[in-house]
Formats: C-alpha cells, structure tokens, sequence
C-alpha cells in the first residue's frame, strides 16, 4: 500500500457512536466488549465520547475482531438493520423532512457516504425503481462481505418507510438458505454469487411524514414560489436535483447534466426558469447543504470537502462557503464541535 493510502488509513472519518452501536449489538450476542477492543486501538473513553471519530485502521481491527466471533452469517445484516434513522444522527432528522420518496433515497446514499464512508454507493433509478450498488474502494479483503451487510441491512432499515420489496444481491456466497435470510426481510429477495452487490426496490409511492421544514439541514429546498410551475417543470428539476446530489463535483455541469436527461442544454435551462430556478442556485444549493453536512457531522479536511465538492482548491470553496451562508467552513466546523 503507498503512503498516501496508508495514511488514509489513519484519518478518523467515522463518528465512533456506530463502533459503540455494534460493540452493544455484539454484547447482546454474549461477546465481552474487551475481547473485541483488545489490541484494536480503540478504547472505552472513545466509544463513550460523543467527539470522537474512528480511522478506518480501527474499524477494521474492530470488524476483523468481531466478524470471527459472529456464529450466524445474518448478524452483521441484522446490525445493519439496527441502525435506525436516529442511529445516523444527522440523517434521521434530514430524511424525516423529505415529503418526496425519490429525494428520500438520494439523502439517504448521499449522507451515508459522507457519514459513513466506509463503502461507496452508485444510484440510478428507472422509473419508481432504484438501485444501489455497492463499492469497495478500500481494497476490504475479507471484510467486505461483513461490511456489505452491515450496509444492506441499514438501507432496508431507513428505506422501508417508502419501499415495501427489496433484491438484495450480494457479491460473495451463503451457506445458510434464503428462506432463512428472508425471516430478517419477509417479503424481500436475497441472491447470493451475483456479479455485484446491489440492492434493488421500487418505491412505494407512500407521502413521507411531513416535520418541521426549518431544519437547516434539509437537502435541496427550491428558494422561490412554485404554485404556478407546470408539471414538466417540476419534474425537470426533481431530476436535476437528483443528478446533482449523485455527483456535485467537477463533471456536473449543464451540458452533462442535459445529455443525462436526453434534452439540450437549452430546454434544460428553460424548464428550469419556468420554475424560477437555475442549474446554478440548484448545483449551490446542493453543494451548500453538503459542505454543510461534512463540516458539522464529520472530519473530513476541508481540502477533501473542496474536491468533493467540485472546488480547484480550498480558497475556491471557502469563498464560496461564505458567500451561500456568511460563515467560513472552519467557523462552521468550530461552532458544531462547541455545541457537541
């Protein structure tokens, strides 16, 4: 491994409230919290502290630790399952305010990267279905069945409000049968030694529980009055939304963003004016709520936040920062860290 990903490796990235959910969830299952801990670098005063963050080194002792303990392959699922809307934090409360099922599934691919990136996600839609693939982009070796699961289990938890039937398909074999994998999802699918690990489930077409829409957090609110939209309009930029969130940074620009949607640039930039919008505030807007969500729920470095973001550097990003909210990302981050 180089030296930049060896040092990856070491930047805490992961809020250690998960480490001390899955140390809980393996206690339940009769394994003592020190057996697991041991010689992981993670310590007591870490899992009980709402500030602390785990490397990705300390994950995978963890994980590496706990996934020789598991006497049932469908635990890490199940875990996974356990991480509710509030088990994400910030999540619980962004995805509550999405009254739109499809803007509900993006949020949910969207912010489990950045809270917990510990596998990448890819989402596409058809219609009212959608598909979420799975990405390793960590080289996780024997624990990438382990974490999939995890992953799996926690998007059947916090999309079952709005999908009904799921297809999990997992790159890697079982030996337990898929009757007994559907006793943890009736009604769902499981398919194993598939060519990739993906899950698959139509939307229901259910309204979301509408809370209180003040939450600052909230991922891509429209700024004007859309009584008089048509419906063409509204859907153009429901999809414009969505494009944007799945991929803010450099390559999403009008002209990608307009071969995506089988339209020229120009019918793109009028559907969105008859909504009193524009590529521009939607792409700010987005990128706003994101920087947002990096700074106050993670710790990311801000130069990750930038090129994430689509920024050439640092400065390019927090110019802009400052310019969407009147606050410098590293004021924003200080203030979050304060109040915890």
């Amino acid at each position: 491994m180089d030296t930049l990903n060896s040092l990856a490796l070491e930047v805490p990235i992961v809020s250690a409230r998960y480490a001390y959910r899955f140390i809980r969830f393996m206690e339940s299952r009769g394994v003592k919290r020190h057996t697991i801990l041991e010689d992981t670098g993670v310590t007591e005063d870490m899992l009980e502290s709402p500030e602390a963050s785990l490397s990705m080194n300390q994950v995978l002792a963890v994980l590496g630790k706990a996934d020789w303990l598991m006497t049932d392959e469908r635990a890490a699922f199940e875990f996974g399952q356990q991480l509710d809307l509030p088990s994400h934090g910030l999540l619980g409360f962004a995805v509550l305010g999405q009254e739109n099922p499809r803007r509900l599934i993006s949020m949910i691919v969207q912010y489990l990267r950045v809270g917990l990136p510990l596998m990448d996600m890819e989402l596409a839609s058809t219609g009212s279905t959608f598909r979420i693939r799975l990405i390793d982009t960590w080289g996780l070796g024997s624990l990438r069945p382990c974490l999939t699961k995890i992953y799996m289990g926690s998007i059947h938890r916090v999309s079952s409000q709005v999908c009904s039937h799921f297809n999990f398909q997992f790159d890697f074999p079982s030996v337990i049968p898929e009757e007994d994998w559907k006793r943890l999802a009736p009604g769902c699918e499981f398919e194993f030694d598939a060519n990739v690990s993906q899950v698959t489930m139509p939307l229901n077409g259910l309204p979301i529980r509408k809370v209180d829409a003040s939450l600052e957090f909230l991922v891509a609110r429209t700024r004007h009055d859309r009584n008089q939209q048509t419906l063409e309009a509204d859907e153009t930029v429901m999809q414009v939304r969505e494009l944007i969130m799945s991929q803010p940074g450099r390559p999403c620009t009008t002209e990608n963003i307009a071969r995506r949607l089988d339209i020229s640039p120009r019918t793109l930039r009028q559907h969105l004016a008859s909504a009193g919008t524009s590529f521009r505030e939607l792409r700010n807007d987005i990128r706003e709520s994101f920087a947002t969500l990096y700074l106050k729920d993670t710790n990311v470095p801000l130069e990750s936040i930038a090129e994430k973001l689509g920024f050439s550097d640092q400065a390019g990003f927090t110019k802009a920062y400052r310019s969407w909210t009147g606050n410098t990302p590293g004021d924003v981050r200080r203030k979050a860290r304060k109040k915890k």
